[in-house]
């Protein structure tokens, strides 16, 4: 069976929202830190998030289709076959994905470059899904 499922108009709306709450609320938690490194690991987290939620309202909008399995390969694949930039958008959401255990499970903080590369791809990410056209 299949990890990608059909999706309409109101999934592709509802992910979008999240990924730009998602977003902002990285954004604004970068904003307020005395330190970003004291934030760090949150602020990648947040940002594979809206990375994820923007994946999912770009693919459900222009294939009417989102992944829902637990293989991340898979959601990249899935990405890829957006035209005409879904390579582009697929390698920002395999490096995000990249970085979502070490940010989230493990001991070892995200780097300065991994934070602010997290940084840049989720909002590549969360733009492309910002420039949808939905209802």
């Amino acid at each position: 069976m299949s990890p990608n499922r059909r999706a309409d108009a109101g999934y592709a709306v509802g992910r979008r929202a999240k990924a730009v709450q998602f977003m902002t609320a990285a954004d604004e938690i970068m904003d307020l830190a005395d330190d970003a490194a004291d934030i760090g690991d949150a602020y990648v987290t947040l940002c594979v998030h809206a990375g994820i939620a923007a994946a999912d309202a770009i693919t459900a909008h222009r294939l009417e289709l989102h992944h829902s399995g637990d293989n991340h390969a898979e959601a990249v694949a899935l990405l890829r076959q957006v035209r005409p930039d879904g390579a582009e958008l697929a390698a920002h959401l395999a490096a995000l994905l990249g970085l979502k255990t070490k940010a989230g499970y493990t001991h070892r903080p995200v780097s300065g470059q991994e934070r602010v590369q997290a940084g840049r791809r989720a909002h590549a990410l969360v733009d492309s899904a910002r420039g949808l056209r939905l209802a």
